[in-house]
């Protein structure tokens, strides 16, 4: 299984070479296209998953080197590969389907959450902190994809699409990063993207940018609590 996981982090990070170029869903793949959902954050967020990438891959390294035996690594095993097994295929399955695309990133983001909650507790360098890390900027790219799937199907507006999943990423991160008191990368990647869609929105005070950069503000509480614990 270490050995496992490891080639899966490794195929997960080539991934993009499989679908050069993406740059998230296709607007016209939507009855109503996205063309500027208000919901999604700023290109240069994205720019998170050559560290999530790295990181996952070095840790994974490591616990396959080092780790292979070690009983307290064993339970994280198996959910990471899930995850990392379905991310590795995420892409070419984004560029088909966005239905299909957001199914599979919410498998991606249970099973990373279930993988972070059975990681150990030492070692957090190779094991908490890289799978927080993703597990962090998978909480918040599920609720994205839901935002994007309710407006672009019409079920909400655009906006309130935006308010409405942003509020319920800020609420899942916030008990999740309390409740697992460790690893705060997980606080840390999603405050990254509320930023990056505050940036995105031209941080309106009276708008979407608003609420983002509140729940910035709010998730320093269990970070720094997860930091001095």
């Amino acid at each position: 299984m270490p050995v496992i996981v490891l080639l899966l982090a490794l195929a997960f990070a080539a991934s993009p070479l499989w679908v050069p170029g993406f740059g998230g869903f296709d607007p016209d793949k939507f009855p109503f296209p996205q063309t500027n959902p208000p919901v999604q954050p700023a290109g240069y967020a994205f720019s998170i998953w050559g560290v999530i990438y790295l990181w996952l891959i070095i840790g994974c390294g490591f616990g396959a080197w080092r780790r292979a035996k070690d009983a307290a690594w064993a339970p994280m095993r198996m959910p990471l590969a899930l995850s990392l097994g379905f991310g590795a295929i995420w892409l070419p399955v984004a560029v088909l389907s966005p239905i299909w695309a957001t199914l599979l990133i919410w498998v991606m983001l249970i099973t990373a959450l279930w993988a972070l909650w059975l990681s150990p507790r030492t070692d957090a360098w190779a094991a908490a902190l890289p799978v927080a890390l993703y597990a962090g900027w998978l909480s918040a790219a599920s609720f994205v994809a839901l935002g994007l799937m309710l407006g672009g199907y019409g079920w909400t507006s655009d906006t309130t699409a935006a308010w409405l999943m942003i509020a319920l990423a800020i609420v899942l991160a916030f008990g999740v990063q309390w409740r697992l008191a460790r690893a705060p990368t997980y606080a840390i990647a999603v405050i990254w993207a509320l930023v990056a869609v505050a940036v995105r929105d031209g941080f309106d005070p009276t708008g979407i940018s608003a609420l983002a950069l509140c729940g910035a503000v709010i998730m320093f509480w269990p970070t720094l609590r997860s930091i001095i614990a």
